[in-house]
């Protein structure tokens, strides 16, 4: 278990700077609004659904099957994959002109 000896004077920093600092514009807890019981609040940012949405995005792309993946990657550290350079400077080529047309 890691003690993280900055942790103290963080809290000590936060707790001046709430104290002396009025709460941040947009900010929905009020200093009326706080539990009286002391009871632990959760303020959500937006982070949640820009990660929502690459998850979207991740889910509609092709899946890769693994096992291709790992015979193909067997095939060139064993020296088996011989690459046809012509074959790889169309398709380099190709993508550029995709890629200089969008």
């Amino acid at each position: 278990m890691r003690i993280d000896s900055n942790q103290d004077a963080q809290r000590v920093a936060n707790s001046e700077r709430s104290s002396s600092q009025p709460p941040a514009s947009g900010s929905s807890v009020s200093p009326h609004s706080a539990n009286a019981l002391g009871e632990d609040q959760a303020q959500l940012s937006g982070f949640h659904t820009e990660v929502q949405g690459l998850v979207a995005q991740l889910s509609g792309l092709p899946d890769t099957s693994q096992q291709k993946v790992n015979a193909l990657r067997e095939a060139v550290v064993s020296g088996r994959y011989r690459a046809n350079p012509d074959e790889v400077a169309g398709a380099l080529f190709s993508n550029m002109a995709v890629k200089l047309a969008a």
